[in-house]
This record gives structure tokens, sequence and C-alpha cells, in this order.
């Protein structure tokens, strides 16, 4: 019998499958973006089959030389793909074996199946993923610490439901952002440590016949450990789900960035001035400078998402070990990984090159409303109940209001008629600057705690360099 080339599977049927189910069935449009990984664990496999005397030495290395001309034909020609009419990328490289080494080239799939040797590529390539989004969100937050450095001591309007609240420092809202990014890092690190657990040898779903040295082969493709259960091994994609999770609160997290950074550059704000080189202008409109970047930004968090939605349902309703369901955790989490790493570069660059208009921000932190918490602590301070205090700050606001004035500007006789105990001196302490000196405790928005938050965020920076340096 000779070896058809590219097929995998059919001695067991005498026809061919249909040409429209064909097309419905092959993956390799998509999967062959794992081809890399694929070449990988087959130098490797090659070796092992070595090890247990199924491969001599010099037919391993014939695989091998052959495999390093796959590689080097794809890079030379990446459209040399387009053209192969192969299922996946599995029938793709043994088709190529074959071409290059008849018989040889069959003998390498040997104790082992489509189903573990695909979630082991796709193992790798999440592990490899996580690290490189994880990277530019590292580059993200960067970019927020040298912003809040640069503008340390800048007052800001804080706000609650949109609304003026409290006096912050500019750079405690920057730096708010970079938690929620750090939070990012952390979990793709849980990403990869969850996927760093490498199949092989778990076969179709009952482990290879071949008395393998799983552990040896999990060393050799970069793994920390194998997995424990080859029913398991087959059919898990937590790995996935959770690279997709943590890909969904990264979005989540830029597309709250996003919306500030619009909001704050709009006119009736005007806190932030866009860049050039991340805005777009109007087809009609010549005076335009659209927050673009931003926009896209914020738009791709429910495409993320729904990346995470469609495996979760995938997955929900499968029987154990490997089913063909499984075939489309590929096509969601490649585009979720592209759009999240693409994003995160922008967000990063558009950040760095934001300028900051500082007399707009010092001018809405100058609102005396702000400073109306710090009123009622004043009064609290002198022994007033704080819910008293804080029924008469309300109700010199409501007063100011219907004057039409100020609160701040009230006269001293008409405050002490809410309450005797304001004195000549409360003007004095109940300004924007004491109001941010008094925030002092750790996390608060005054400087003392926002420049050890500064710091911190440095110290983590530099760990994360160095956790990037050890990979």
């Amino acid at each position: 019998m000779t070896i058809e080339k590219g097929k995998l599977w059919g001695g067991r049927f005498e026809g061919s499958p249909d040409r429209a189910f064909r097309r419905f069935d092959c993956s390799f449009g998509f999967d062959r973006r794992l081809l890399p990984y694929e070449l990988a664990v087959d130098r490797v496999w090659a070796d092992a089959l070595v090890d247990v005397g199924v491969l001599a030495s010099e037919e391993a290395a014939r695989i091998r030389a052959a495999l390093d001309e796959i590689s080097k034909c794809i890079e030379a020609d990446p459209a040399w793909l387009d053209r192969s009419e192969a299922e996946d990328l599995h029938g793709f490289v043994e088709a190529e074996l074959i071409e290059r080494l008849g018989a040889l080239g069959a003998k390498l799939h040997v104790g082992r199946s489509r189903s573990d040797l695909i979630v082991t590529d796709l193992r790798m390539f999440v592990k490899d993923a996580a690290g490189a989004v994880g990277a530019q969100v590292v580059r993200l937050v960067a970019a927020l610490a040298d912003q809040a450095e640069r503008n340390f001591g800048l007052p800001m309007a804080g706000m609650t439901h949109l609304q003026h609240a409290q006096p912050i420092l500019f750079s405690h809202w920057l730096l708010a952002h970079a938690e929620a990014f750090e939070r990012d890092v952390e979990r793709l690190e849980a990403a990869v440590r969850r996927a760093d657990a490498c199949p092989l040898g778990a076969g179709a779903f009952a482990g290879s016949t071949l008395p393998l040295d799983r552990i040896k082969i999990a060393r050799a493709l970069g793994f920390e450990r194998i997995t424990a259960n080859s029913i398991d091994a087959v059919g898990d994609r937590d790995f996935a789900l959770e690279y997709l999770f943590a890909l969904s609160a990264l979005a989540l997290h830029l597309s709250r960035l996003a919306e500030d950074f619009i909001l704050f550059a709009s006119a009736e704000f005007g806190y932030l001035r866009l860049p050039d080189a991340y805005s777009t202008g109007s087809s009609m409109m010549p005076q335009k400078k659209n927050p673009d970047a931003w926009e896209l930004i914020r738009g791709k968090t429910g495409r993320v998402t729904g990346a995470l939605v469609a495996l979760l349902v995938t997955l929900k309703g499968l029987a154990s070990s490997y089913q063909r369901d499984l075939q489309e955790d590929k096509e969601p989490l490649f585009d979720a990984h592209d759009q999240m790493l693409a994003a995160t570069e922008i967000a990063a660059g558009a950040v760095a090159a934001t300028g900051i208009n500082e007399e707009r921000l010092r001018r809405a932190a100058a609102d005396p409303a702000l400073l109306a918490t710090d009123a009622a602590d004043y009064l609290v301070a002198r022994g007033v109940p704080f819910r008293q205090a804080h029924e008469i700050i309300g109700a010199l606001v409501k007063e100011a209001e219907r004057r039409g004035q100020p609160w701040n500007e009230l006269p001293l006789d008409v405050m002490k008629a809410f309450s005797p105990v304001f004195e000549p001196d409360w003007q004095r302490e109940i300004t924007v600057e004491a109001a941010l000196e008094r925030r002092g405790l750790a996390g608060g928005a005054g400087p003392r705690p926002v420049r050890e938050a500064l710091e911190n965020c440095r110290a983590w920076l530099r760990a994360a360099g160095l956790r990037e340096g050890a990979r």
C-alpha cells in the first residue's frame, strides 16, 4: 500500500469526503499559525523516538534536517502555505516530510495523536503569547508612571458619578490605572503557569504505548511539568480560558482608561491634549481632532470578551476526552491575543505622547465644592457630630447656590448663623493644598502616599523587568 501524501487517516474509508464538508472540516487556514511550535515538537519527538528505539540516530538527524528545511521555506516564502491543500498543520508537516524523505517521513507520528499534539502546540503558543502581552502591559504601566512623575503635585478634581467630589493629585488618578494593569500582568503570568504542562504522551486519550520519558520531552520543550491524566490532557482547555479571561480583564481596564482619556480630552474638560500621532481628523470638519486610538481600544472590549464567552460555550457541553468541537478554540484565542497585543502597544504610546493642560486641571481643582467634606471635618474637629456637620455644610452649599456665589466666599456672620464654631481661620485651613496634605493615609490621594505609590510602582516595574529577562 502506498502512503498518500498529507493524509493522516483514510484506510477505513472507501470514498473521499464531500467537497463542501472538506472545506468545512479543514483547519489549516488558521492552525498553521502554530507551525513553529509543531516543528519544535517534531524535533524533540524525533529524539524521543531514538531513545525508545523506534528511530535510528541517523534517521532522526535526517528528519530534523527536513524540519529545518521546511521552516526555512516558510520564512522565505510565507505564501507557500496559501497553496497547500492540507487538512491541518499536522498533515501539512507530515506531507512535507514524506515529500522529502519518503517512508521515513511517515515514521514520525508513531506513539502520538493529533489530540495530544495540537494541545501541546497550543499550550506553547499561550505561554509565549501571554508573555508578549505582559511585556506590553509593563510598558503601559511605565508610561503611566512617567506621566505621574512629570506631573507630580498637580491637583485634580476627583470625581464620583462623574460629578466633582474631592481634590486629588493627578498622579493619583494615573497610578489608579497602573494598579489595574499590574493585576493584569499577574493574571497573564498565572495563565503562563497554567499552560506550563506538557501533554505529549497522552496519545489520543489513553496514553502512548511507547516507553517514553515524558519529563525529558517536557523539559526539552521548555515545560515545567507534565500533565497528570491522559484523558484530561487532550480535553482540557482551562489554560486557554484563563488566558482569554486575562485578556478580557485587560481589555476592560484598557476600555476604562480609554474612556477617561476620551472624556478628559474633550472641550468640556480640556485636561488632556491629544497627540497627533494617535489621533485622526474628520473628512468633513477641518477643526476636528478625534481620539480614534482610544475609541478603537474601547471598542475592542466586546470582541475580546466575546472570544471568552465563545470558548466557554463551546466547552460547557463536551464529554470528557477530545471532541472535534475543540477545533473552535483557536480562532477566538488568536484574535483576542492579536487585538490586545496591538491595543496595549497603542495605549502605551498614546499615554506617553499625551500633553497635560495644567491650567485647566488647576482651575477645576479650585472648585469650592471639592472642599465640602473638609469643611465638615473642620466642624467635627471642633466637636460637631459628623452627621450634623454634614447637614450644616449641605445647607451652606444650598444657601450659596441661592445667593449665586461660592459657598466658601459667604461672609463669616452667615457661616456662624449655620454653626457658631466657624472662626476666621477656617478659610486658611480649608484649601486644596491642605485638603491634599490631610489625605496622608497609605493609598490616599495626598502627596506622601502618592509618592510612596509611585516608588512602589517603580519597584514593581524593576521586578517586572527582571521577570521578563528571566524568560
